[in-house]
C-alpha cells in the first residue's frame, strides 16, 4: 500500500500502471535509426521507408517509434512537450556497462544522481532528449514529510564504471522499459490540475524547483513536468518532436475512466486503433490502452 505521495480527490490510478512505448518524429530516419542501434543500444525491430521500431534486447514489443517525413527539420530550441523520454534498466551494472560503452561512442553525455536513481542525459540528432538511468532500491529511498526527496547531485561515475566491469556492452538487455516521460509545460498548476486531479496520478515531489513529479503505484515519476525553459511555444509542424507515449491500464474499466476523465476535463480524445489518444492542455498527446 503506498503511504507517501498525494493522492487525487477522485480517480486514482490502479498501482498496476506503467509506460508502453513512445514515438518521435525525426527529420533523418536512417540517421536516428543508426544513433539508437549503436550509440544507446536498441535493436531494430522494423523498418519501412518512412517509420522504424526499435527495442532492448530480447523484446518483441516496440520501446520507440520513430516516424519521418518531407520537410521535418530538427528541433530549433526547446519546446512545449518533450523534455526527454527516460530509458530505465534493470541494474547498477547495466548502467555502469551503459557509461563505459559511450565512452567509447564519444556522444556528448550529462549525468546526475537524484537520490532515487542515477542517470545519464543525451540529445539525440534531431536535439530531443533521451534519459538512461537505474533506480535505486526502494528501501534507499528518502521522505520528507508525505513528499519524496529527490535532489540532484554529482553522479559517482567511477563507482558506476566499476559495477559495470566484468561485462561487455551488447546493447540495452532485456528488462530494459520507458520509466518516465518528462514535459515542458506552460504551468505546473495546471499541469497538476490536468494529470493529477483530471489523469489520476498521485502528486510525488512539489518542492523542487520549477518542476511537479507525479506517478502511480508509489513509484517516484512516471511523469515530470518542468517550467524551467520558460515561456517556450509548441513544436512546429515541420520540426522533429515527441509525437505520443503510451499509458499503460491494466483493464479495459480503466482505460474508460481515464478515457471520460480527460474528457470531462476538456481534453481532446480520439479513438485509435490500440486505444484512445488524449492530448494536454499543450497539445501534446498520450495514447492510453490496456498493456498486452
Amino acid at each position: 500500500m503506498t503511504t507517501h505521495g498525494v493522492r487525487p480527490s477522485g480517480y486514482r490510478l490502479p498501482d498496476a500502471t506503467r509506460l508502453g512505448a513512445v514515438r518521435l518524429l525525426v527529420s533523418d530516419l536512417g540517421r536516428s535509426v543508426d544513433y539508437y542501434q549503436r550509440v544507446i543500444g536498441l535493436q531494430l525491430l522494423s523498418r519501412t521507408s518512412d517509420s522504424a521500431a526499435l527495442a532492448p534486447a530480447g523484446h518483441i514489443d516496440s520501446l520507440l517509434t520513430l516516424e519521418t517525413r518531407s520537410g521535418v527539420v530538427p528541433a530549433r530550441g526547446p519546446r512545449l512537450g518533450l523534455f526527454h523520454f527516460a530509458i530505465l534498466v534493470p541494474d547498477r551494472a547495466s548502467l555502469g556497462r551503459f557509461l563505459s560503452h559511450l565512452a567509447t561512442t564519444r556522444a556528448p553525455m550529462a549525468s546526475a544522481d537524484h537520490a532515487v536513481s542515477e542517470a545519464l542525459y543525451l540529445q539525440d540528432p534531431d536535439g530531443l532528449g533521451i534519459e538512461v538511468y537505474r533506480d535505486r532500491p526502494k528501501s534507499e529511498w528518502r521522505m520528507q514529510g508525505d513528499e519524496l526527496y529527490m535532489t540532484t547531485e554529482r553522479l559517482d561515475a567511477r563507482g558506476l564504471s566499476e559495477a559495470g566491469r566484468g561485462l561487455e556492452f551488447t546493447g540495452l538487455p532485456s528488462g530494459t522499459v520507458l520509466g518516465h516521460m518528462h514535459l515542458h509545460v506552460g504551468d505546473l498548476d495546471r499541469a497538476s490540475a490536468f494529470y493529477h486531479e483530471a489523469i489520476g496520478f498521485d502528486r510525488m515531489v512539489w518542492s523542487y524547483p520549477g518542476a511537479l513529479f507525479l506517478a502511480a503505484g508509489g513509484y517516484h515519476h512516471h511523469l515530470g513536468t518542468n517550467t524551467w525553459a520558460g515561456a517556450v511555444p509548441s513544436r512546429g509542424a515541420d520540426e522533429a518532436g515527441l509525437l505520443s507515449w503510451d499509458l499503460l491500464m491494466p483493464s479495459d474499466t480503466d482505460v474508460k475512466d481515464v478515457v471520460g476523465n480527460a474528457t470531462r476535463a476538456g481534453a481532446p480524445v480520439s479513438p485509435h486503433e490500440h486505444g484512445w489518444d488524449v492530448v494536454d492542455p499543450w497539445s501534446t498527446a498520450f495514447r492510453v490502452r490496456t498493456a498486452s
